[in-house]
């Protein structure tokens, strides 16, 4: 403990093995030990007491669209990465799509890296792309660094990154198992979707209509099809049809390598709720009923979905019109999934604890940086939220740090004011004061 830089002091610091008064030390970025509350400061040390406020790990948020480059008027680096910060998320994963180009190959991966590379406030790893017809560019990407291949089973909106058909689902699959990777999938059955009625317009129940939950389901059960008969490793991501949670709970009592997330406003918003015209609540799949929701979150509780992430996934205002048929979808959530989750969590009887293991711990075990992040245990990376979680707030997009301030939560009071956030054992943002950029690229372990 002698070569301590930093002291950080609570009543209430989350541990692996509970929430409990500590002094938590800190070298070279590094937490070296979790000791008691009273423990001497060493010698030289820079003590920071935030007293009752709880210290926890900084989040890992493993489903970003950062768009960056080719869409950086929908978002950035710089601002996504700011917006992260702001909501004590320390690391995010960005996914291959909606940047021009996209990560599909090991330039464009180059490319990417060397837009990020001095614009990220946090650390920031990337995804690669499964796409029709680029099978032999999968083993280059995974040997390059990414953390596993984002496949969508329907289209996605982007002409660039098209969909894969149940035969190059196949394809892409074996050969991302055959070197031991990660598939992780955009699961909405294609057929489903365009034998669903398509009226357009403002009426939320119309657009819900066109999204049902068969087109999960199904999606999801080729899926574990495909898994079991290779015995690949694949991700379901963003459920939101508690229809699926049977099949996801037989396919892992089989053996079958799946792992699932939801996202926070499946989990905070419903249907019944959305006013006709509010596409800034579009998002596909869609948002769904209360009792479809109720449903989530036993899902959470007893482990059937594994972690929660935002797929923070923005545009331009004008491309949020009032017809959910035409408007962009996607969620803007990076700097309040942490309040969001957690004032939906404690109504539900739900603990911090649970919160940090859903959106810090699991994530960062789902893409391998467990040996690193999700946790405040010596030789983990000194990355720190520090919030108030009685406290609370009313969103004001004008305070949003993403780019474009369109925000589903407009308006809403969350519990937990995050008061700064800390990478490797400097603050990056106290206040909503941000220091320059000091976020590095991270590879897959």
């Amino acid at each position: 403990m002698s070569d301590a830089e930093l002291v950080l002091r609570s009543t209430r610091v989350i541990t692996p093995e509970g929430t409990r008064a500590a002094t938590v030390t800190v070298s070279a970025g590094t937490i070296t030990a979790v000791l008691p509350y009273d423990a001497e400061v060493p010698v030289g040390a820079r003590l920071v007491d935030v007293g009752d406020d709880v210290l926890l790990p900084g989040l890992v948020d493993t489903h970003v669209h950062v768009n960056d480059p080719g869409r950086t008027e929908w978002e950035g680096f710089w601002t996504a990465t700011r917006a992260a910060a702001a909501g004590g998320i320390t690391t995010l994963v960005d996914m291959p799509l909606n940047s021009l180009p996209p990560t599909t190959t090991v330039e464009h991966l180059r490319i990417k890296r060397d837009v990020a590379r001095d614009k990220a406030h946090i650390d920031v790893g990337f995804w690669g792309g499964a796409l029709p017809g680029n099978v032999k560019d999968l083993r280059p990407l995974h040997d390059a660094g990414v953390f596993g291949f984002k496949a969508f089973l329907s289209p996605s909106g982007v002409e660039e990154f098209p969909h894969l058909d149940q035969e190059q689902l196949a394809r892409s699959l074996a050969e991302i198992a055959g070197f031991g990777g990660l598939l992780i999938v955009h699961a909405e059955d294609p057929h489903h979707l365009a034998a669903a009625p398509q009226h357009g317009g403002p009426r939320y129940a119309d657009f819900l209509a066109s999204r049902p939950r068969d087109a999960e389901d199904t999606a999801i059960a080729a899926l574990i099809a495909h898994a079991r008969r290779l015995d690949a490793r694949v991700h379901v991501l963003h459920l939101s049809s508690s229809d699926a949670l049977p099949l996801i709970r037989a396919a892992r009592a089989e053996g079958v390598r799946i792992t699932v997330e939801t996202c926070p406003h499946y989990l905070t918003l419903t249907a019944e709720e959305v006013p006709d015209g509010a596409s800034e609540f579009k998002c596909c799949p869609p948002i769904r009923e209360a009792a479809n929701q109720d449903l989530l979150w036993e899902a959470l509780a007893d482990g059937t979905i594994d972690c929660v992430v935002t797929d923070h996934s923005p545009s331009t205002a004008d491309l949020k019109t009032g017809d959910f048929a035409t408007a962009w979808g996607g969620i803007s959530g990076l700097q309040l999934s942490l309040s969001a989750v957690w004032t939906e969590a404690r109504e539900r009887g739900h603990t911090l604890e649970d919160v940090v293991r859903w959106m810090s711990a699991r994530t960062a075990a789902l893409v391998g940086l467990d040996a690193r992040k999700g946790a405040i245990a010596p030789g983990r990376d000194a990355d720190f939220a520090v919030l108030a979680p009685e406290e609370t707030f009313t969103v004001d997009p004008a305070g949003l740090q993403h780019r474009n301030r369109v925000t589903a939560y407009a308006g809403r009071t969350l519990h937990g004011v995050v008061r700064s956030t800390w990478l490797r054992g400097e603050r990056i943002i106290s206040d909503g004061e941000f220091t320059p950029p000091k976020g590095t690229l991270l590879d897959r372990p």
